[in-house]
């Protein structure tokens, strides 16, 4: 079996001091995990400087690590500098690419992107109307192309994608109604049946629900630090 730790949204602040929970969360992974996947909003302002605080943060943690940016992380512009800093710190950052792990043998690919709102079913943004509603629907078909691109691409035991926003309704629940639009979009789900996978992690959704799945069957799970109320959750892959 394979055990993927998971987590998002952890926010990490610019002072080591302000990020001491921060890393004592992350005591004793080493053992309860195989693999720890980031879903986005790794700093609290966008700032470079806060995701070397993150490399403190993770300093002890031996596993491999694989990541996605998410809105947070593009706030003041420095999303490359932050992507740097994470690569220089032994972190995979997927922006619409893919990569394998191997672990005992087994090969955990994962495709990932931050993702983009929209909204979902028939209620999702359309190609219509002022430019700048069809630029955020251009936006949202770009990152499901990319998690299409990924998920092609992965040979591999198992498949994840790893998102920051939603692409379903259901893990969104407990959030008000009226932002379920500025945290997911559906039209990320179709690649996602498609092509397949074996479980889905996104963040984003700080007050939704843990558990859903997409229509075609694929686990979803909200891994948002406040969500789940505990620095990461442990999800096995079950062996051959």
């Amino acid at each position: 079996m394979v055990r993927v730790a998971a987590v998002g949204d952890v926010h990490t602040p610019l002072e080591r001091s302000a990020a001491q929970s921060l890393k004592v969360g992350f005591t004793n992974i080493n053992k309860k995990a195989d693999i720890l996947a980031i879903a986005g909003d790794l700093t609290a302002h966008g700032l470079a400087e806060e995701a070397e605080t993150l490399i403190y943060v993770l300093e002890d943690v031996k596993i491999p690590i694989v990541c996605v940016l998410g809105n947070h992380d593009y706030h003041n512009f420095q999303e490359n500098d932050i992507k740097r800093v994470l690569e220089k710190g032994d972190i995979v950052v997927l922006d619409g690419n893919s990569t394998v792990i191997e672990v005992d043998g087994y090969k955990v690919g994962f495709a990932g992107t931050k993702g983009f709102g929209g909204g979902f079913g028939l209620r999702a943004l359309p190609d219509f109307g002022e430019e700048i509603f069809r630029k955020m629907y251009r936006e949202g078909m770009s990152e499901a192309e990319k998690i299409g691109r990924g998920l092609q691409s992965l040979e591999a035991d198992f498949k994840i994608v790893l998102l920051h926003y939603s692409p379903i309704k259901e893990t969104l629940y407990g959030e008000p109604p009226e932002v379920y639009a500025f945290l997911g979009a559906s039209i990320m789900a179709g690649p996602i049946d498609k092509y397949g996978a074996n479980l889905v992690l996104h963040g984003h959704a700080h007050y939704g629900t843990e558990k859903g799945m997409t229509s075609g069957g694929v686990p979803v799970r909200n891994v948002a630090m406040s969500t789940m109320g505990r620095p990461y959750m442990v999800y096995t892959l079950p062996g051959r």
